[in-house]
Formats: C-alpha cells, sequence, structure tokens
C-alpha cells in the first residue's frame, strides 16, 4: 500500500510539475514549484512518510493554498469543471453499437437483421453536423461532428457481417465516412464524386472484413481539416472464430488533439477528447481481471503518438488482425490511423497512470489514471 501511494505521489509530481511549465512561466510560480521540489527531494531521499505527507498537503490545496488542477484550469481560461454537451467519456469506453441508448431510441440510429448464413445485417443510421464541444473546462471548439460527438459512435460487427450506413450530411461543408477495411471502390468515399454535399445522403454497404480495430474518418478536401475538426470514429471487427482470450472489460481510446487557434499546431491532446478527463475521473477496473482496449490514433498535424502504461505490460495486437500478439511491451508508438489491440492485466490494486510518451501532449490533457480495485 505504501508503495502504491509513493508511485500516486510521483505521478502527482509528473502531472503537476507539467503543468507548472506550460501554464505558469512567470515568477508567480517560484513559491509553488519550490514546494513540489522539495515533495519530490524527500522521496528520492527514501524519507517515505515525509515524502507521501507533502504530497498529499499539495495536493489536498493545504500548502499555501495551492490546488494543481484549479490553478492550471485558471491560468489556461478553464475555470471549474466539466459542463455536459452529450458526451461522457467514460460512458464512450464501453459504448458500441448505441448500446448505451434505451431500445426504443437505439431504434432509431441501429439495426440488426438475421441472415440466412447466421451472419447479421447491421443498419446505422450516421449524420454529420457542426457542432460545439467541450475539450477542456470551460474551453469549447467548433467542432465538425457524426451524431453530435467527437469521436463518433462506435461501429462494431462480426467478421462477414454486412454494414449498411445511411449517411445523411446536416452541416456546412461537403462530407464523406470512409473506412479503413476492404470494400468496393464504390463505397470507399474518397473521391470528389463521392463527397456528399450539404443536405444530401448516401448509403454506405460492405461486409465487415478483415477482422481487427479499424477507424473510419471524412475523406472530404482539404483531408486535413476534416479530420482535425473531429470527423472520425472507431470500427471494430470481431473475428467470426476467436482463439484469443475472453477479456473481463474492453474499452475504446481514441488518441486525439485540438488546433484551437487554427495555427496548424494542437493546444490540446487527450484521448477520447476531453484533456485529462481520466485523471479528474479515473477509469475503475479489477485486479488480475482482463481489459482488452482498442486503441486508436487519429491526432493531426504532429506525425507520431503514443500509449504509455505505469507498472505493467501489455500484449498488443498490431491492427488485431492476428490472433497471436507482436509484442510485450509497456509502450507503444502510433502515426496517424495506426490503431491496437491491447490486452492488460493489473496484479496489484493502486491508481495507475496511462499517458503520451512524447510529454508535450502529456502537459496539454493527454493522460489519465487506472483505479485498480
Amino acid at each position: 500500500m505504501k508503495n502504491n501511494k509513493i508511485i500516486l505521489g510521483l505521478g502527482m509530481f509528473f502531472v503537476a510539475a507539467a503543468l507548472i511549465f506550460l501554464f505558469f512561466p512567470d515568477k508567480n510560480t517560484n513559491a509553488e514549484f519550490d514546494e513540489l521540489k522539495e515533495a519530490a527531494k524527500l522521496c528520492s531521499d527514501g524519507k517515505d512518510k515525509d515524502c507521501i505527507e507533502a504530497f498529499n498537503s499539495i495536493h489536498n490545496g493545504n500548502s499555501n493554498g495551492f490546488n494543481t488542477q484549479k490553478t492550471a484550469q485558471e491560468k489556461f481560461g478553464a475555470e471549474g469543471s466539466y459542463g455536459y454537451d452529450g458526451f461522457d467519456p467514460t460512458n464512450y469506453l464501453t459504448t458500441w453499437n448505441f448500446n448505451n441508448l434505451p431500445e426504443d431510441e437505439r431504434e432509431k440510429y441501429y439495426k440488426e437483421t438475421k441472415r440466412p448464413d447466421g451472419s447479421l445485417l447491421r443498419e446505422y443510421w450516421i449524420y454529420a453536423e457542426d457542432k460545439e464541444i467541450e475539450i477542456a473546462p470551460g474551453v469549447f471548439f467548433p467542432a465538425w461532428t457524426y451524431n453530435g460527438q467527437v469521436p463518433a459512435p462506435t461501429i462494431r460487427a462480426t467478421e462477414g457481417d454486412l454494414i449498411r450506413i445511411y449517411f445523411t450530411n446536416k452541416g456546412t461543408k461537403p462530407h464523406t465516412m470512409h473506412f479503413h477495411g476492404i470494400h468496393n471502390s464504390s463505397m470507399d468515399g474518397a473521391m470528389t464524386e463521392d463527397f456528399v454535399y450539404p443536405g444530401q445522403s448516401f448509403t454506405y454497404e460492405f461486409d465487415a472484413d478483415p477482422f481487427g480495430v479499424h477507424l473510419f474518418h471524412c475523406h472530404s478536401v482539404p483531408l486535413k481539416q476534416h479530420i482535425s475538426k473531429g470527423l472520425y470514429g472507431a470500427y471494430i471487427v470481431d473475428p467470426k472464430n476467436d482463439a484469443r482470450p475472453k477479456p473481463d472489460k474492453e474499452l475504446v481510446m481514441v488518441m486525439n488533439a485540438f488546433d484551437t487557434n487554427l495555427d496548424g499546431e494542437n493546444e490540446v491532446y487527450a484521448v477520447n477528447t476531453k484533456a485529462f478527463y481520466y485523471a479528474i475521473n479515473p477509469i475503475k477496473v479489477k485486479k488480475d481481471e482482463l481489459i482488452r482496449i482498442y486503441l486508436i490514433n487519429i491526432v493531426e498535424f504532429d506525425p507520431i503518438n503514443s500509449f504509455h502504461l505505469h507498472a505493467t505490460f501489455f500484449d498488443e495486437y498490431s491492427t488485431g488482425t492476428k490472433l497471436e500478439p507482436d509484442a510485450y511491451t509497456d509502450i507503444t508508438s502510433m502515426v496517424q490511423g495506426e490503431r491496437s489491440i491491447l490486452d492488460v492485466k493489473f496484479k496489484y490494486t493502486g491508481m495507475y497512470m496511462f499517458h503520451a510518451h512524447v510529454s508535450e501532449f502529456a502537459e496539454l490533457g493527454w493522460m489519465g489514471f487506472f483505479e485498480v480495485e
């Protein structure tokens, strides 16, 4: 238990120090930063009890009134806590095929019908729409969305199912849906003749193939704008004959970012859109249960992103298109569009950080915690 607290304390130091360098470059932060340095020194000197007490004092806001999260948000212009813009990142982790909706509401967006060969026809009603979304507490972004959220609702099928998507463009620009998978060129949504203009509709239809974790996004031009504005989502295809261990919990994680001042560089980074959300609201899992993470990188403007998990390792299935893992590691790096399935178990209870191992991204919102019970 003591070691868990030390790990958490060091994690808090990492986040707090990063936030200070990011948000407080002026001399007014010297006192607060000195407190953090002193707390860190106690830990490195092996004075565990004093170390924990020092970090607890800072974390609880008892040290000269210092409160890392509140102060950082205020300096960033993001005062207070998250409101509700219709998107809950905790619910998103375990939602696919609109399974979070009551049945009568779900029928408006998803329907499945058994086919003679035992596979399913899966029908989806998806629309593009312009919508302002909250990406940090009190910070809003004029997004282009699928069904009013970023990332889009997750589409999930089994290998061999028939997917049919009734797509309507309710936005102000031409949009499409382009799926990473195997399909006919007429369903690719990538050429100018494939653009669906405002007020128009198009039906996409293709077999779910190959199995793995994939993605979809708008392929209208300029492509970087349509992706960076939020038109993307997860597309999961389960194998028909799955020889992998059965997970106890499955989580969808889309690594994304936002260019808030339109300068071609990102100012906010996240998993599932809201910066630091899983630091404020840790993901709750159980010790020794198998967690399967469907991880996708869709960050625009940066050539590479990464996922690092503290204090344990995971089996990585690159693209998820094989039934045997490619690596056993605690970090994976991805260019845009790359994705993997990560299978992980936590051996010990406690609080465990995950974040980008590009420090700038972590400092700007891309970090969180697993709370293991």
